[in-house]
């Protein structure tokens, strides 16, 4: 039988489904006592035990006298079995005695499936046993093809499943991290809000969140957060991060206070090379339009003002969060007028790339900013996001984007 016709007919075999590997091995085995090709009066399926070492009889097909179900051998006291690791098949003479009752006297074994070390011996997963009245030598190149086509079916199917958790896994981190972020627009006092968070990722380590405190109403804190690492590991620590933040608003008066006992729950909880950024601004419902801020190592605020054109920076106010234990955060303050822009970001959007490894840059952004800044918060934060998104279309790398306007309206 031509080699690669052999292996591609098993490959054919095991693409149909099956709800488990024994359908899988049960179809394949009786395909081949089916097959006019093959000599073969009946064939049998092993299975490993791997705690105690033993085979226990799991499926037998054709001409002969069937074996107790469940019948067990074990691989120490039945060296055909227990040295299949070596050459994948081996052709042997009956010497078990229960089975030569049974009518079988001449059979070949092929490994199939990954390997399990017992007593320092590597056992397969699963054995192929055909019988037959006689079983050419040249057969052993043939059955070794079919044992390495059913273990690549196996390992597929493994792998297939284990694809399936993990999307499974990825949906519910992606539900879990929607939940911690807000809905898109806010509105309090003088001011409208709106924000958006785009992971590159299923699942990211930028946030935002608006923070309420049940006994005051007369505050909203606004967070935007970066966790320096990605995918799976960000998104825990932006869900950690917004968990403390939520709890602490509820109990911390003092804004300072607040980051400060945050940056050190981030340092025992993750190792100092997976810190985070933030931004934290607490608007007040106020005539003054007083807003208090903390930067922890992040992209300073932009704060367009409305009268003048002119842009200022809410620059750092302590360090990234995580790494430093004893630092202590420092509390700055700004005054907002009516149709006063503070655009929040996090630096996938000025380290945005294009093809020519250009980043987009705090210069454009302002740039578009200052374009749109007669717009409401929802259409400045859209359009921000187009032209960062048509501007590194075409690069390589891309992170995670978010931003948050805030207008004072009145």
């Amino acid at each position: 039988m031509n080699q690669h016709k052999l292996y591609r007919t098993i490959q054919s075999l095991t693409e149909e489904r099956f709800r488990t590997d024994e359908q899988l091995l049960s179809h394949v085995l009786q395909h081949i006592i089916t097959n006019d090709e093959f000599p073969i009066k009946g064939g049998r399926i092993w299975k490993l035990e791997p705690a105690s070492g033993t085979y226990r009889l799991l499926r037998q097909y054709g001409d002969m006298e069937f074996i107790d179900r469940n019948f067990r051998i074990r691989a120490d006291q039945y060296p055909p079995f227990r040295d299949l690791h070596k050459r994948g098949t081996i052709l042997a003479t009956e010497t078990n005695r229960y089975l030569r009752r049974k009518g079988i006297r001449f059979y070949s074994a092929t490994g199939i499936g990954e390997k399990s070390i017992w007593k320092g011996v590597a056992l397969f997963q699963y054995v192929l046993g055909i019988n037959a009245d006689f079983l050419e030598y040249d057969r052993i190149y043939a059955l070794n093809i079919i044992g390495n086509a059913l273990t690549v079916a196996l390992k597929k199917r493994q792998i297939e499943k284990k694809a399936e958790l993990l999307a499974a896994d990825l949906d519910k981190a992606r539900e879990i991290q929607r939940s911690i972020l807000p809905e898109h627009q806010q509105r309090f006092g003088n001011y409208d809000l709106y924000g958006v968070s785009l992971p590159e990722q299923i699942v990211g380590g930028d946030f935002f969140d608006y923070l309420h405190t049940a006994d005051d109403k007369d505050r909203l804190g606004v967070v935007i957060a970066d966790a320096a690492s990605k995918g799976m590991s960000a998104a825990v620590q932006a869900l950690y991060v917004s968990g403390a933040l939520r709890m602490g608003v509820e109990y911390q008066t003092k804004l300072s206070s607040l980051i400060t006992k945050v940056n050190q729950l981030v340092g025992r909880a993750f190792s100092p090379e997976h810190f985070i950024s933030m931004v934290y601004v607490e608007l007040t419902d106020s005539d003054r339009g007083l807003v208090l801020f903390v930067n922890a190592g992040h992209n300073a605020p932009i704060l367009l003002r409305a009268g003048t054109d002119q842009a200022e920076m809410l620059q750092s106010t302590g360090h990234i969060l995580g790494p430093f234990p004893n630092a202590r955060y420092r509390a700055d303050f700004t005054l907002m007028n009516k149709n006063d822009l503070l655009l929040l970001y996090t630096d996938g959007i000025v380290e945005a790339s294009n093809e020519r490894q250009e980043m987009y840059g705090e210069g454009r952004l302002l740039e578009t900013l200052r374009a749109h800044r007669t717009r409401q918060p929802k259409e400045i934060c859209q359009l921000l996001l187009e032209d960062v998104q048509v501007f590194s279309r075409n690069a390589v790398y891309s992170d995670d984007k978010t931003l948050v306007v805030i207008k004072r309206t009145k």
